[in-house]
Formats: structure tokens, sequence, C-alpha cells
């Protein structure tokens, strides 16, 4: 009985570490940074896909658009040559690499 009781309750506290890690991934967060194309500038990527780079104390961090329709609409903006952009939306990572889905994009002021 003890030894049930045991694995239920460390079930039940997994459980509840997995959803708070995942409403954590949810966060929206505002990135402002230079914006460029991960193709074209960065030679990091096979296709277009618009990439932005942030100061984060003494490092540069990367974060990759998710391919959305707002991404593919502003992407003009960045394929010719960087500009300072501000975006707006939700942060995962995907295979070890931060990847932004954008809400709310544009060239900063």
């Amino acid at each position: 009985m003890k030894k049930t009781i045991t694995m239920i309750a460390a079930l039940a506290a997994f459980g509840l570490l997995a959803t708070t890690s995942i409403r954590a991934e949810d966060k929206t967060v505002t990135v402002t940074g230079e914006g460029k194309c991960a193709k074209c500038a960065m030679h990091e990527t096979a296709t277009c896909q618009n990439a932005i780079q942030v100061k984060e104390g003494s490092k540069t961090v990367t974060y990759y658009l998710a391919k959305n329709d707002m991404s593919k609409e502003f992407h003009e903006n960045l394929c010719h040559g960087p500009k300072n952009v501000t975006a707006t939306g939700t942060v995962k990572e995907v295979d070890g690499k931060k990847e932004l889905t954008v809400t709310k994009i544009e060239l900063a002021k």
C-alpha cells in the first residue's frame, strides 16, 4: 500500500513538473535586435528564414522565426540586408535553437 501511494505521489509530482515546463515555454517575449535572413546573410539554413540576433550580456543569441504568415510577409524586409527589428511572440527550443513564433514584428524605430 505504501509503495502504491508513493508511486502515485511521484507520478503526480512529475506531471506537475512537466506542466510547469510547458507553460514556461509558452511565455510571450519581446526581442529587439538585428533581423536578417538565416540563409542569405548568415549562411545557416538551406532556405530563406528570418532570424533575429540579440545581445544578451556578453553573448549574441539567435532567435530563428517560425515560418508562419507574419514571418513570411516580413521576409522581404530582411532578405536584402540586415535591419533592426522588434518582434513579439512565444519562444521554444527546437533542435537546440531558439524558435520564436511571432505575433507581431516591425522595423525598430
